[in-house]
């Protein structure tokens, strides 16, 4: 009896799983941890019976004086519990360096010349890994001395090759940070530890099933593959479980309503769908709202990434919607011109919403009157889940600013608030509906109606952060949405802001909007507990982030880019962090 390798536990494998959890703790979700748990569960279950047969043959074998001595079918519960760390630790691992990325648009429908392109390398993969349990069973056959090698390799390879066929598109085509890394930096670090451990005698290979060659001095190259082909494994088995649920939420005309909680038989059925059924339209939204949130919305579609994943589909379709209309407006050579384009927004809307009109009606509408890299945008948002009130008092908001062209709009506190909630406390609203949709609650109607009213609060205090932090940017396109009054009050007129929006007195009144906005902030904040668990943190953050620009605000001198305040992007990261481990 010894305690050599739990030492190995406590002092290399236990200590990672604890930090990773830490890490990623905030983002942890019941979708999460069943990823984690079921192939905990399939990498235990397949490999017992391997590593048994290993060890009851002599391939590798434990002295009894570095275990504690009780085993399962011959192996030492030290190293059951290894099977159970290591597909931890690479699981947490590829959560958190996943989690930016929004894999569904990495799906392909392969068709035309890209199905040709598709299908040869999922069968180029498919006659690689054969050749690997190919060579695995030659290794075993023709010399003692490749057991072990081939034995790595006929056990693992068709678990490679099932999970390639099933996952080819993912494996390829998401970053590297998806893929490579999270293979990658485990299997660097479990080498290290086996050469350790190979040094120390807490494991033994036979010398007859091994080649004698090593990768460096102590760690042999069989360990070296070993290690390698598990990783991957638990990788390739975490890929193909994202392409599942990319596809499951993807495309509601293949799957509609599908659990959040998706059992294995649906999961496979996802992963078999054949890629032909994909739905091009879909995937063209989707991509086009990511490449149109980066570019524009960058903090947005960064802090989507703490939402779920189908929430976060949602939202930014919603705000790739929200951004398209805010630019045909603001984007037009002439106020007719903008004018036009707001009413052909509504006749969108109003057809979107009609029980009389078809769906060809409105995709023909919209094909007719936008342009094409806008159309994706409109056709795609997720009317079905949203009111379409609060759409119709955004495209309001749009017509409160084409006003400013003739007159001053904002005259009152008032006139800023309804300015206020028709711009912004309406997107915030439609998200608490999309989160209310995907997390249903067993709050009364009349609760969450009071939440999603919240959120409209909350909303107008982040608008009125960013109309704080943009007098100068607003005055440059002739524009003052501090209200007249409030001028009048410190001696200041509208005209005098826009030729010196840096004017002393306009420090008092930024003040005076921001403790308006944090007195709405202070009245809302508390409705966020009252969300659905898998949404609070997210939207604690998104919320957290903007207020931070405010509190920047505040003080008396702020960082300025481009005529705005900004937050360092390392104070915006502890913001979130500490956001989240609330």
């Amino acid at each position: 009896m010894g305690f050599d390798y739990a030492l190995v536990h406590l002092k290399y494998t236990i200590p990672p799983a604890v930090g990773l959890t830490w890490l990623y703790r905030p983002f942890f979700t019941k979708l999460d941890l069943y990823k984690v748990v079921y192939l905990i569960l399939v990498a235990v279950l397949s490999t017992i019976p391997w590593d048994s047969y290993l060890i009851r043959t002599g391939i590798w074998s434990y002295p009894a004086h570095v275990i504690i001595g009780p085993k399962l079918l011959d192996i030492p519960l030290e190293e059951v519990f290894f099977f159970v760390v290591q597909t931890y630790n690479t699981s947490v691992l590829y959560l958190l360096l996943s989690r930016p990325t929004f894999q569904p648009v990495y799906l392909s429908p392969e068709r035309g010349a890209s199905r040709r392109r598709w299908r040869f390398t999922k069968f180029a993969g498919q006659i690689f890994f054969s050749g690997v349990i190919l060579w695995g069973w030659r290794c075993i056959q023709d010399d003692s001395k490749g057991t072990y090698t081939g034995l790595i390799l006929i056990w693992a390879g068709p678990f490679l090759l099932m999970l390639w066929t099933l996952a080819y598109q993912f494996i390829l085509a998401l970053p590297l940070t998806n893929t490579a890394l999270p293979i990658i930096l485990p299997t660097l670090y479990l080498w290290i530890v086996d050469t350790l451990a190979l040094r120390r005698g807490t494991w033994v290979i036979n010398t007859g099933t091994k080649y004698g060659v090593h990768l460096w001095d102590g760690l042999e190259v069989e360990e070296a593959l070993f290690f390698l082909v598990t990783n991957s494994l638990i990788v390739f088995g975490q890929l193909a479980f994202d392409n599942a649920l990319a596809v499951l939420y993807t495309f509601p005309t293949l799957f509609a309503k599908p659990s959040l909680l998706p059992s294995p038989a649906v999961l496979m059925r996802a992963l078999l769908t054949p890629c032909s059924k994909y739905d091009n339209a879909r995937l063209v939204g989707l991509t086009e709202a990511v490449h149109r949130l980066k570019r524009k919305s960058r903090s947005f579609y960064l802090a989507s990434a703490t939402f779920p994943g189908p929430l976060r589909a949602d939202l930014l379709l919603l705000y790739s919607f929200c951004r398209v209309a805010d630019d045909l407006v603001d984007n037009a050579s002439s106020a007719d011109e903008a004018k036009d384009w707001i009413l052909k927004l509504r006749k969108f809307l109003d057809n979107a919403y009609s029980d009389s009109a078809s769906k060809p009606a409105v995709e023909a509408q919209v094909r007719k009157d936008f342009p094409v890299d806008t159309q994706s945008a409109l056709l795609q948002l997720p009317a079905a889940k949203l009111s379409h009130q609060p759409l119709e008092d955004l495209l309001r908001g749009f017509e409160m600013d084409l006003a400013f062209d003739k007159e001053p709009m904002i005259k009152t506190t008032e006139d800023l608030r309804v300015y206020s909630e028709r711009v912004a406390g309406t997107v915030a609203q439609m998200c608490i509906e999309l989160i209310f949709n995907w997390y249903p609650s067993a709050l009364p109607a009349a609760e969450q109606r009071t939440i999603v009213a919240a959120g409209n609060t909350m909303g107008v205090a982040l608008q009125y952060v960013n109309i704080a932090r943009d007098i100068e940017v607003d005055a440059q396109i002739g524009r003052v949405y501090l209200p007249l009054k409030w001028l009048s009050e410190v001696g200041l007129s509208y005209d005098e802001v826009l030729k010196k929006p840096d004017h002393a007195q306009i420090e008092s009144l930024r003040k005076r909007l921001l403790k308006d906005a944090f007195s709405l902030y202070e009245k809302a904040k508390d409705a966020i507990e009252r969300l659905p668990v898998e949404a609070r943190g997210p939207i604690r953050v998104a919320v957290e982030s903007y207020m931070e620009i405010g509190r920047v605000l505040g003080q008396d001198k702020f960082k300025v880019k481009a005529g705005r305040a900004t937050v360092p992007k390392s104070r915006r990261i502890m913001v979130a962090w500490k956001t989240l481990n609330r």
